[in-house]
C-alpha cells in the first residue's frame, strides 16, 4: 500500500529482555514495521557488571543505557524499513515494565552510570521482578494493617515487594548513602520519556498502581512513613516529587537532539509513559466494563475496567483513569507464566526430547505442546502451583515457590509441561473469582501478548478452566499498538490523530474473528482439578509457617 499520504505513530514497548519499536498506521492499526533491540546487558541477576560482585538471591537489575539504545536503534530501523518520510510520524508513545525504578542525581543522571556509585548494587536500576524487598513489603503491610490505613484496601490488602515503596525502603535500609545521594527515584517509563522531552512528568498509571498515589487523596502520609522507618518520612515529598499527569496527556515535544538520533522530526508529540499491560487494553478494543484483558508473556497482567471503586482482596491496585479515562482500572497478575514454561524447557527436558525436536525441525516447546495436547485433563495425575517467581495475585507473596504434586517414576516431560500450563490457568481463575467476589463483573476474557499466538493448547486450557470464551488479539505486539494509540491521541486531530482513546480504538484496535470456546467435558474435569488446586493454594500459600516458607528461609541463611 502506498505510504506517501498515510499518517503514523510509533509505539515503543520496553519488555523484560528487549525493547521494540512499532510503526503503526493510525487509520488501520497495521504494523508497518517492527524492530527489536535486545538489551545488551539483559537481566542482571547474578553479578554486578561494574565489578563482578555476586548479587544476593531474588535480585534483578538492568542497565539504563540499554533503554537509550532502543531509541537510537529500533526507531531509525523502522523508519528505514518502511521507507516513509519521518514527517509522516506525528507522535511517539511508550510502555514499560513496572515497577522498574532507578535512582538519579540532581542532573537526572542514573547513579549507576557514575564512577563513584557504579559498584553499589542499590545504585542500579531495579527491574520489576526484583523480589529482594520482601522483608520491607512485609513490614509495610504489617504497619499499614495495624494503622488501618485506608489506602491498603485499594491494593487488595497487601503491597508487593515489586513496588516503589518496598524497593525505596530497601535502599534506605541497606545502603543509606545511595538513598541520600539520590535526588529522585524514577520509574523507567518516566525516565525514558524525560530523555525525549527534557522534562519529568510522572504518569498516573505507574504512580497509582506502583507508588500508591490516589487521584483525590494523594500518597500515604509522612506519619506512616516515619513510623515505618526513621528518615523515610519525606520519601514522597522529595524522592518521588513531581507532577503526576493522567494517561493520554502530552508529556512534551521531542527534543531536537534526541529527534536526530531517532530519525524523527523535532517537536512531535510525546505521550506520558504507561505500563505495558495497561497499554494493551485499548489495543484489543476494550474500552468498557466487564471485560478482562490478559497480557500474557514472561508474566501475566490481568486488567479489568469498572464504573466504581471497590476493595478486592489480593489485587494489585485500582486507579481511577488508570487505563481508560472515565473508568476505574483494576490490575492483578501472575509473576511468572511464560518464564515457567521457558525454565522447564531450558533446565528440565531430557536429551531424547531435544533430539526428537531437532530431527523433526520443530522447537522443544512445539514438541511438548503436541504431546501434551493428546492428554486428557487429569490424565497425568499431576498438579502444580505456579509460584516459581512468587505469587503476585491474590496472595502477594514473593517468598512462595513452585511445586509439583503427583510425580512417579513413570512421569513424562510432556505431562509436567501440561501441568505447568494448567497451573497458570488455575492461577488466572483464582484472580477471576477474586474480582467476582469483590462485586465486579467479569463477563469476557481477552488474551494478548506473545503466548496466545504461540501456544493454542494453553489458550484452550484457559478457556476450559475458566469456562469462558476467549477473544484473541490479532497481534503479539499489543502493548506497542496501545502506546501508538496514546501517541495518536496526544497528537490530536489537528495533526491528523484522534481526540480520544475511544475514537482511536475504533480504527486501531486489533482482534481475531475466531475465538476460543470452552469444551464442556473438559470444563467438568477442570472443576474438580481446580478445587484440588485451591486446597494446595491455601495450604502452602496462607500458612506463614509452611514447609515451603521454611525452605525459602533456610536457603537464605
Amino acid at each position: 500500500m502506498p505510504t506517501a499520504n498515510r499518517i503514523f505513530t510509533i509505539g515503543i514497548d520496553y519488555g523484560t529482555q528487549s525493547g521494540r519499536a512499532v510503526l503503526v498506521d493510525i487509520q488501520s492499526g497495521h504494523e508497518e514495521a517492527v524492530y527489536v533491540t535486545p538489551y545488551r546487558h539483559g537481566v542482571i541477576d547474578e553479578f554486578l557488571p561494574s565489578n563482578g560482585m555476586k548479587l544476593k538471591p531474588d535480585w534483578a537489575l538492568q542497565h539504563p543505557e540499554d533503554y537509550l539504545e532502543v531509541l537510537r536503534t529500533s526507531v531509525p530501523a523502522v523508519i528505514k524499513a518502511s521507507g516513509i518520510n519521518p514527517s509522516q510520524v506525528i507522535g511517539v508513545g511508550i510502555d514499560f515494565t513496572a515497577c522498574t525504578m532507578l535512582p538519579v542525581d540532581a542532573e537526572f543522571q542514573p547513579l549507576c552510570l557514575k564512577d563513584a556509585w557504579k559498584e553499589r548494587p542499590h545504585a542500579w536500576l531495579k527491574l520489576w521482578k526484583h523480589h529482594a524487598a520482601q522483608e520491607e513489603a512485609t513490614a509495610i503491610n504489617k504497619l499499614a494493617e495495624a494503622r488501618e490505613e485506608r489506602w491498603l484496601q485499594r491494593y487488595g490488602g497487601k503491597l508487593s515487594s515489586e513496588w516503589m515503596l518496598a524497593k525505596s525502603l530497601q535502599i534506605l535500609k541497606e545502603d543509606p548513602e545511595v538513598y541520600a545521594e539520590a535526588d529522585l527515584f524514577v520509574e523507567a517509563a518516566d525516565w525514558i520519556v524525560a530523555q525525549m522531552t527534557g522534562q519529568l512528568k510522572r504518569n498516573s498509571c505507574t504512580a497509582g498502581y506502583k507508588s500508591n498515589w490516589h487521584k483525590n487523596e494523594g500518597y500515604p502520609s509522612s506519619e506512616f512513613l516515619e513510623q515505618l522507618h526513621p528518615g523515610f518520612a519525606d520519601l514522597y515529598a522529595t524522592k518521588l516529587r513531581g507532577e503526576v499527569s493522567p494517561l493520554g496527556s502530552l508529556a512534551g515535544s521531542l527534543l531536537p537532539e534526541i529527534a536526530e538520533q531517532m530519525n524523527l522530526c523535532p517537536g512531535i508529540a510525546v505521550a506520558v509513559g504507561n505500563i505495558d499491560a495497561h497499554a494493551a487494553v485499548p489495543a484489543v478494543g476494550v474500552v468498557s466494563p466487564g471485560k478482562m484483558v490478559m497480557v500474557m508473556g514472561t508474566s501475566t497482567c490481568h486488567m479489568l475496567l469498572a464504573e466504581e471503586e471497590r476493595s478486592v482482596e489480593g489485587i494489585c491496585g485500582v486507579v481511577e483513569d488508570g487505563i481508560i479515562p472515565g473508568l476505574f482500572g483494576y490490575e492483578a497478575g501472575q509473576s511468572a507464566v511464560g518464564d515457567i514454561f521457558g525454565w522447564f524447557v531450558d533446565e528440565s527436558v531430557p536429551a531424547y526430547m531435544e533430539a526428537e525436536a531437532m530431527q523433526r525441525n520443530i522447537s522443544i516447546h512445539e514438541l511438548l505442546e503436541e504431546k501434551a495436547s493428546h492428554l486428557q485433563p487429569g490424565e497425568s495425575g499431576l498438579l502444580s502451583l505456579d509460584w516459581h517467581n512468587g505469587n503476585r495475585s491474590t496472595l502477594m507473596d514473593a517468598d512462595l515457590t513452585g511445586m509439583m504434586l503427583g510425580m512417579t517414576l513413570s512421569t513424562k516431560p510432556h505431562e509436567i509441561y501440561r501441568a505447568l500450563l494448567e497451573a497458570t490457568a488455575f492461577g488466572t481463575r483464582t484472580i477471576v473469582e477474586a474480582f467476582r467476589k469483590g462485586g465486579l463483573d467479569v463477563n469476557e476474557l481477552y488474551a494478548c501478548g506473545g503466548l496466545p499466538k504461540r501456544n493454542k493448547l494453553l489458550m484452550q486450557i484457559y478457556a476450559d478452566v475458566n469456562n469462558m470464551e476467549i477473544t484473541l488479539s490479532d497481534t503479539d505486539l499489543t502493548p506497542a499498538i496501545g502506546a501508538a494509540m496514546f501517541a495518536a491521541v496526544v497528537a490530536g486531530s489537528e495533526a491528523g490523530g484522534y481526540n480520544s482513546l475511544q475514537e482511536a480504538a475504533v480504527f486501531m484496535a486489533r482482534v481475531k474473528e475466531e475465538t476460543v470456546l470452552p469444551i464442556p467435558e473438559n470444563v467438568k474435569i477442570y472443576e474438580d482439578l481446580y478445587n484440588q488446586y485451591k486446597r494446595l493454594h491455601d495450604i502452602f500459600g496462607k500458612d506463614v509457617d509452611s514447609v515451603m516458607k521454611n525452605m525459602k528461609r533456610i536457603r537464605n541463611l
